[in-house]
């Protein structure tokens, strides 16, 4: 544990402990007051109040929408299964600069429904909602319907048979065990929604900012860091009570439940409701998944000669971006493939170490650990990226110049992903094959390399390959810390979208085009490296 407790010390707790205490740091010593002044400011309480209730509205419509997915998932075979579950995670393994992007290409000003019909939708909650429904489809589709394709379908028959009828046996059999993993999910889905940054940044305009964009603005634009400390301290608070409500649920999924193959609860659908459930589904992800990927792709295409790459062939060129680059955007294809590469190294070396610890230990303090590990995904990526430019600026660990702060960054991110996907499978190992290895004279880490990698090496691949596609698209640090001669991916299409122009819009479109097929084709591979079995972590 020292390892992991080590690099959040030093990459994520000292960073934002160092631009809260600045902010709430006067010359006269600390001025804590500033929590009640900033709170009462009628801006911000309306930054905290839409923040609260977007992020509540996208839960239930993401609920709403994904359930039925979910169960079409876990119950019905068909063919193309697969694929479509690789197609439906495909937005959630994408930054949110791009899902933005995708959304502005559809609804926003020139959008697909702007042409057709003059309709446009950005600048308003609708498109923040939609987008955030689109980014959270796969959490309630593979967390729910990961645990819903094992639960034994002869419980509910069971009910069925004693008299019960088919609403009342689901509603008493499958939907109390089905609870916990709905809760885990929604809390999930409140946190990503809550923490929006990217999403909120370019489909909300001026008129709407939730807390990671008003710390944003606060501390990029304002210089004003009181306000921003505060802020980051209620969103800190919020996160914590979230990840503790997780963790509550997380272990009341783990009780005893009666869970098989998840080959034998799967069949294809049966008479004229099932199929026309399974019809449903497959027109909404036809228009709330496919349709703003094709859509984003179409308008990377739309040069101003004609359809072709002429958008494409801009971006080799030095001055794109009307002088916003120091080089050609397209470096930043190269640039964030080699930051993407570190930084899943580093997390595959910290998460790898923290999973090892977790799976043999238990207690309270072991717990918080876990939380500690998960507080990145909901912490201001803003206030890490702004805080590493305030702390670590001098020897020893002077990184401002260094190539190494992007991935450092990136793998605070990637981290949880890693536990998250090694744990279930390192406690699954029997410890008496540990024993047996040790009492035949092995070393520790002979035993780990001969007992535990073999048996985890398909997880620690699926590993990598979440902290590769999330690193890649990390925006909320990186845009802080960035060289402008080395952009990434998602900074250069934020820039992009900064400016206005045809040529920019176009160049934005296609980088979120390279950059969603990069995504896409990590996760391609990741489904072929899935195991058969699931535990219903997502």
């Amino acid at each position: 544990m020292a390892v992991p407790l080590a690099f959040f010390g030093l990459f994520f707790a000292w960073p934002v402990a160092a631009i809260v205490g600045r902010g709430f740091r006067a010359e006269d010593g600390w001025r804590f007051g500033r929590i009640g002044e900033v709170l009462s400011q009628p801006d911000i309480a309306g930054v905290l109040w839409f923040t609260t209730w977007q992020a509540l509205a996208s839960t239930a419509l993401t609920l709403l929408v994904a359930l039925p997915g979910a169960y079409v998932f876990a119950r019905f075979s068909f063919p193309g299964k697969q694929l479509l579950r690789a197609l439906v995670t495909v937005p959630f393994v994408l930054p949110t600069v791009v899902v933005g992007t995708a959304f502005l290409a559809l609804v926003g000003r020139g959008g697909l429904l702007d042409e057709v019909w003059g309709v446009r939708l950005d600048t308003t909650v609708w498109a923040i909602l939609l987008a955030h429904v689109f980014f959270n489809y796969a959490v309630v589709v593979r967390t729910v319907g990961g645990l819903w394709a094992q639960l034994d379908p002869r419980q509910e028959e069971a009910a069925r048979v004693l008299g019960a009828g088919r609403f009342a046996a689901w509603r008493r059999v499958t939907l109390p065990a089905l609870a916990p993993a709905v809760a885990a999910a929604a809390l999930m889905v409140f946190l990503f929604t809550f923490s929006s940054f990217g999403v909120v940044q370019i489909l909300g305009g001026p008129s709407y900012a939730t807390l990671e964009v008003e710390v944003y603005r606060q501390t990029a634009q304002l210089l004003d860091l009181p306000t921003a400390a505060v802020l980051t301290l209620v969103q800190f608070a919020a996160v914590g009570l979230i990840l503790a409500v997780h963790a509550r649920t997380v272990r009341r999924r783990e009780t005893a439940l009666r869970l098989v193959d998840p080959s034998r609860t799967a069949h294809p659908p049966r008479g004229w409701a099932q199929r026309g459930l399974l019809g449903g589904v497959l027109l909404t992800v036809a228009l709330l998944i496919v349709a703003p990927l094709a859509v984003l792709v179409e308008r990377s295409l739309d040069a101003p000669g004609g359809y072709g790459f002429g958008f494409y062939r801009a971006l080799q060129e030095a001055g794109a971006g009307g002088g916003t680059f120091l080089v050609p955007p397209l470096e930043a294809i190269w640039n964030s493939l080699q930051y993407a590469l570190a930084a899943t190294a580093i997390a595959l070396a910290v998460g790898g170490l923290a999973a090892a610890a977790l799976a043999r230990r238990a207690g309270r303090f072991v717990r918080g650990f876990d939380a500690l590990l998960m507080l990145p995904l909901g912490v201001s990526a803003v206030t890490v990226g702004f805080g590493f430019l305030i702390t670590l600026d001098e020897p020893p660990l002077d990184l401002r110049t260094s190539w190494i702060l992007v991935p450092l960054a990136q793998a605070l991110v990637g981290v949880p992903f890693v536990v998250r996907t090694m744990l279930p499978v390192l406690r699954a190992v029997d410890g008496r094959l540990r024993e047996a290895a040790s009492v035949l004279g092995a070393s520790p880490l002979r035993v780990w390399r001969e007992v535990d990698l073999p048996l985890v090496r398909r997880a620690v691949l699926i590993a990598a390959g979440f902290a590769f596609a999330v690193s890649l698209g990390e925006f909320g640090a990186t845009v802080f810390i960035a060289r402008p001669d080395r952009p990434t991916l998602p900074v250069a299409v934020a820039r992009l979208l900064g400016r206005a122009g045809e040529m920019n819009y176009g160049q934005a479109m296609a980088l979120s085009t390279i950059l969603m097929l990069v995504c896409a084709v990590s996760l391609l591979v990741l489904e072929r490296l899935r195991p058969d079995k699931t535990s219903g972590e997502f």
